[in-house]
């Protein structure tokens, strides 16, 4: 199949979207620059799946869940739907265009610290976002990591609810968690296993050795400078609970760092700078250009390449560029071979083109209500109501894995007894083709004189 992608160049998707030029892909999918006639021809990248999947409905419904997420750090995702390209049924998924990928820098240098730095403040807040939603990244991987302008980004067409098993990996990887390549579903825990492996080969060029074999530990390099040794250290324990959390390692991340100036350790104190130093490109003895930021910086020869799946084939280095170097970038915009392209890609398609109709849905429902422990002399002291506002997150078994206060009202005794009680709550997660998802309810409690009560209104998804 791979060598039939580029021959679809000049292809149309469902009358909308031209295959302008293939960008790369794997045995499974392909991504193509293409543009987007509504956003006066704003270039996107469209990412096309073979849809032999068992149940391609419920990959649609996954993208259609991550479509809603918004962070500036992760990819947006515009459409998706169903295709037909000479006789092949695809699917696709149309997001933003990526302009370079850490897996096509990699083979011609290692990150800076400040740069890894840098990644690493982007990646964890990300995380911590699709987390919080109730979702797992299950993709963190060089390729995985991308440029958009003076953005670092994470893709987002592979979330999956906490827990999922199905559709994971085509083949087995180190960076899929030694949990998910067991059998067992994703979460958390795996994400920051992938974390740690991809930390480690940005700064070294090397993924970390591992055997892979059932008690094995990941043997790390002694180079890893500090804070990252040790990150990259409690990210990569077989057992999932021994493993950092992202809260965990980004508080690591913003405590200094002691560092050897002459004789005497001091610590190492702000100001890291942005991944896009400027570098200037010399050839032949002379000076040619100091040339303007970019985030990823690769060799000039190197050809373009893609940042969707671990499987697509990366650049080579060139003869002459040494794996410490950072080698410049001096091409324009429209030249093809002067930046490389990623895509991990989804959103909502028009009526007429693609299919949103992502397969069978039911509503969530509560399962178990918790009223706040209340006492009668406490209510007694309530005039009119006091209302109380608790956001929950849902994950895809229907268990509360996060609590926060939406409105906290006037008093804390009540909003504290209401936050508690929340946490009790269980749920009938949403269900798409039969399987449940993540989810967001908003319970409303209020406290009067003749008692408690509480209104629960699901707002995600």
């Amino acid at each position: 199949m791979p060598e039939a992608w580029k021959q679809w160049e000049g292809q149309v998707v469902n009358e909308e979207f031209p295959l302008l030029r293939h960008l790369g892909g794997s045995e499974h999918s392909a991504v193509f620059l293409t543009k987007r006639a509504d956003r006066d021809q704003q270039e996107v990248a469209i990412k096309l799946i073979l849809a032999n999947a068992e149940n391609p409905e419920l990959q649609l419904s996954w993208w259609e869940l991550a479509a809603k997420l918004s962070h500036p750090h992760l990819l947006r995702l515009f459409q998706w739907g169903h295709c037909q390209i000479d006789g092949t049924e695809l699917l696709y998924a149309v997001a933003e265009y990526a302009e370079e990928s850490l897996a096509q820098i990699l083979p011609y240098r290692p990150l800076t610290p400040e740069e890894a730095r840098d990644l690493l403040r982007s990646v964890l807040d990300a995380l911590a976002y699709v987390h919080a939603k109730g979702f797992v990244h299950g993709h963190i991987k060089p390729a995985n990591i991308m440029a958009v302008g003076d953005q670092i980004k994470l893709s987002s067409d592979g979330l999956y609810g906490s827990g999922e098993t199905s559709q994971l990996i085509a083949s087995p990887s180190i960076y899929a968690a030694p949990e998910i390549t067991n059998g067992g579903g994703v979460s958390p825990a795996s994400d920051v296993w992938s974390l740690g492996m991809t930390l480690v080969e940005a700064l070294t060029q090397h993924p970390p050795d591992w055997e892979g074999t059932e008690r094995a530990e990941v043997v790390l390099p002694e180079t890893l400078p500090t804070p990252f040794s040790e990150i990259a250290s409690h990210s990569v324990h077989r057992d999932p609970q021994r493993r950092w959390t992202v809260a965990e390692i980004s508080t690591r991340l913003r405590q200094p760092s002691p560092v050897l100036v002459g004789k005497q350790v001091v610590p190492l104190k702000g100001g890291i700078t942005k991944w896009g130093y400027l570098f200037l490109a010399i050839a032949a003895g002379l000076l040619l250009a100091i040339l303007g930021p970019k985030l990823f910086h690769r060799h000039p020869a190197a050809e373009p390449g893609t940042a969707v799946e671990s499987s697509a084939s990366q650049p080579a280095p060139q003869q002459g560029t040494g794996p410490g170097q950072a080698a410049p970038i001096g091409r324009g915009k429209n030249q093809a071979s002067g930046r490389s392209h990623a895509a991990s890609h989804s959103g909502a398609t028009k009526n007429g083109g693609g299919n949103n109709n992502s397969g069978a849905r039911a509503q969530g429902t509560v399962v178990q209500q918790i009223l706040p422990d209340v006492s009668r002399n406490a209510l007694r002291t309530v005039q009119g109501k006091v209302k109380v506002r608790v956001k929950v997150t849902v994950d895809s078994s229907g268990n509360v894995t996060a609590a926060r206060f939406d409105s906290q009202g006037p008093s804390r005794y009540f909003a504290e007894r209401s936050l508690r009680a929340a946490r009790q709550w269980t749920f009938k997660p949403p269900q798409v083709d039969g399987q449940g998802v993540p989810s967001e309810w908003i319970l409303g409690f209020e406290f009067q004189r003749a008692g408690a009560s509480v209104h629960p209104s699901q707002t995600f998804p």
